[in-house]
């Protein structure tokens, strides 16, 4: 539920829903998110949290980091650190937890309604604080992919849970195909 004169912001985990919006078979396009909240209430500000590889300048996700700077979202970046895992796999380790935390306690005070787009169960104890001040939560995720991406505990925390897929004709467009598979 959403009423048109909450103040609204959008706390975006950029690789969990880049993974959730992928594993339904679609991609998700900003300008049209933006636009679909701005529609729901009063929207502050949309945030969205990505961590980059050092020398990744021609990545595909550079392009989008740039493109969302300049169009209305409240980039948070930092350097994603590269490791080997045991199997000698190259693995990126590129958590934004607190970054989002520290945002969304900030604004508080400010907002009405937080909508977080990420299915990580981590987010439970943020949840619990942003609604014992006053502010309800939605989360955006998904059930729907082979391997559910939104954690139970996250669902049941929430105020309400927004399905991915029934997103996908509003805010959604056609895979292209990446070679990152």
């Amino acid at each position: 539920m959403f009423y048109k004169d909450e103040k609204l912001a959008l706390f975006i985990d950029g690789a969990n829903l880049y993974s959730a919006a992928r594993a339904l078979g679609f991609e998700i396009d900003y300008k049209l998110l933006r636009q679909e909240f701005m529609r729901r209430g009063k929207l502050l500000r949309a945030f969205y949290y990505a961590a980059l590889l050092e020398n990744e300048e021609f990545s595909p996700i550079r392009a989008l980091v740039d493109w969302l700077s300049y169009n209305g979202y409240n980039l948070v970046t930092k350097s994603a650190k590269e490791y080997s895992d045991s199997e000698g796999r190259r693995k990126v380790k590129g958590n934004m937890d607190i970054e989002l935390a520290v945002d969304a306690m900030e604004l508080a005070p400010h907002i009405d309604h937080a909508v977080l787009f990420s299915g990580d169960g981590d987010y439970s104890p943020l949840i619990e604080s942003l609604q014992r001040q006053g502010v309800r939560v939605s989360v955006v995720s998904t059930i729907r992919s082979k391997r559910p991406i939104a954690s139970d505990e996250l669902r049941r925390q929430a105020d309400n849970f927004i399905e991915l897929d029934e997103l996908r004709d509003v805010i959604g467009r056609p895979l292209r195909n990446h070679h990152d598979d």
